[in-house]
């Protein structure tokens, strides 16, 4: 008769240390990724652009020479660029394209470096409350009946 006056919860919660600076290293990994991945993007879209002799005046066209030609601004007379009725094979994209994923990819390897924490042990909190219910007088008259 006692056990069913006694009301307990339990509430339990795991917990692990530096749980919150491996999410924030990975998503800054994966946004150095993203970065890296339009920009890989825009320049194979130049490559081919050029390849098949597209109309620079296009909007579309001319959007992705600007946008593109700041970041082969540093390879600009690197090698010669061949071309033929049109069709021009920018080896200076290709080369930017290398360098640039190699740059993104030594980028986010620093960075998770720098910030990455190796998993540790989980650590579990329990809390446990017990209480009496109150008790209810009853008539004994009540129960014989």
């Amino acid at each position: 008769m006692e056990e069913s006056r006694r009301q307990t919860e339990v509430r339990s919660e795991q917990w692990e240390p530096g749980r919150n600076r491996r999410i924030f290293t990975f998503k800054i990994t994966q946004f150095v990724w993203l970065l890296l991945g339009i920009l890989e993007g825009l320049l194979g879209l130049r490559f081919l652009l050029k390849l098949i002799a597209a109309n620079p005046g296009s909007p579309i066209a001319a959007f992705i020479y600007a946008i593109t030609g700041l970041f082969l601004t540093p390879f600009r007379g690197l090698t010669v660029t061949p071309s033929a009725e049109g069709i021009v094979l920018e080896i200076t994209t290709l080369f930017a394209m290398l360098i640039y994923g190699l740059i993104g990819w030594a980028v986010e390897r620093l960075l998770w470096l720098i910030f990455y924490r190796p998993r540790g042990p989980l650590v579990e909190i329990t809390e446990t409350k017990s209480q009496e219910k109150p008790t209810t007088t009853r008539n004994r008259q009540d129960d014989v009946q």
